[in-house]
């Protein structure tokens, strides 16, 4: 057990939980940590699992490997304040400022209830602590989206623009002009080819009209638990939209500074079809069908060499994207690349346990008092 060393506040415990009988299943080792998300506030955020060999009269000899993330502690204050912020007042004052000599077309009332439904959905997603608040790492997408449309000569209008789910499941689709993306997905794509080769995918969907065109404007449609989200949204693709936007991405990424690099993205593409069968829960979307991973980019990728310390087709999970437990908010994290040094350090898709960096919080009156 380790505590900090003002308030002596527990900030990691590691062990293994055994009671007196266990006939069946095993109790796994645990390596727990805390962050200071405020003054004198230290929250759960990390739980490692880790296990080999086990034997079990049911289930043979199995090795077992997880972790565990938490955040969304200060989603109720959040929902909180935004209810008191809607709050309207009336007045003898209250005009009309509808300008009826500007009426809209048919065709603009169609986008606009697309747009609507668009911001509902997003609205209820980061209302169920699904979706992060917008912050840098949402403008690094989109200027990745930028460097595509520029040299493509395209102009979008409304501006396509990412937001980042919390989920660890590989996922990205989009709604609108909305790309989600999972921040398990960002965590293991290698490079920013791979990167601009799965929002190339999402942008052809929007060009070609084939984002999942919302009914979310319809105010009932929101109206369920928020931890249903996940099962309640869905934005599949038919299988002739999945490769007509694969083709239409293909020739977005030919045109873009990514061109020379589509090696990349296909080898990624290998591994993800490589470990499907193994990782069905990792590899399966919640709201998308996993068409969105069939490109013509694989079939041009050089061959995975699991064997070959030089080739990194994809990374563990958790090497790009820090959540905070309170607020939600993603960071990319920062660190130098370590050359791998022996195979067993090849994790593509895998878990390592976390170590990580803790700083301590204080309020504005302490921090006065330490200047001084």
């Amino acid at each position: 057990m380790w505590v900090e060393d003002r308030q002596y506040t527990i900030v990691r415990f590691s062990g293994v939980f055994e009671p007196v009988v266990r006939r069946f299943g095993f109790y796994l080792h645990f390596d727990s940590w805390r962050e200071n998300a405020g003054p004198n506030l230290w929250l759960p955020a990390y739980i490692y699992n880790g296990e080999e060999g086990l034997s079990n009269t049911l289930l043979g000899h199995v090795s077992e490997k997880s972790q565990t993330r938490l955040w969304g502690y200060g989603r109720k204050n959040a929902a909180a304040e935004q209810e008191f912020s809607e709050i309207s007042v009336e007045s003898s004052n209250v005009q009309d400022e509808m300008d009826h000599g500007k009426d809209s077309s048919p065709i603009e009332q169609q986008r606009q209830f697309v747009e609507q439904g668009e911001e509902s959905v997003i609205a209820k997603l980061e209302q169920a602590g699904l979706v992060s608040p917008a912050g840098e790492v949402e403008k690094t997408l989109n200027t990745v989206i930028n460097n595509i449309e520029v040299t493509n000569n395209l102009e979008v209008q409304p501006e396509i623009r990412c937001r980042i789910l919390l989920v660890s499941t590989l996922e990205i689709s989009s709604i609108g002009h909305l790309i989600l993306i999972s921040r398990g997905l960002l965590d293991v794509l290698p490079d920013e080819p791979s990167l601009a080769a799965m929002l190339a995918h999402e942008t052809a969907h929007i060009l070609l009209g084939k984002s999942a065109v919302p009914t979310w404007a319809f105010a009932d449609e929101l109206i369920f638990p928020d931890e249903e989200s996940l099962q309640r949204f869905s934005f599949s693709a038919s299988e002739d939209d999945e490769e007509a936007a694969s083709q239409k991405a293909l020739e977005l990424l030919k045109n873009s500074p990514y061109k020379d690099k589509l090696a990349s993205p296909g080898l990624f593409l290998r591994q993800i079809d490589a470990e499907s069968k193994q990782l069905t829960n990792l590899i399966s979307p919640h709201l998308r069908n996993s068409g969105f991973f069939d490109s013509e980019l694989e079939k041009s990728a050089p061959a995975l060499q699991p064997a070959a310390l030089e080739q990194i087709a994809a990374l563990p999970l958790g090497s790009r994207i820090k959540v905070d437990p309170w607020s939600d908010r993603v960071e990319l994290l920062k660190y130098k690349p370590v050359e791998l040094k022996f195979l067993s350090e090849k994790l593509p898709l895998g878990l390592t346990p976390f170590y990580p960096y803790i700083t301590r919080k204080i309020d504005a009156a302490t921090a006065a008092t330490s200047v001084k």
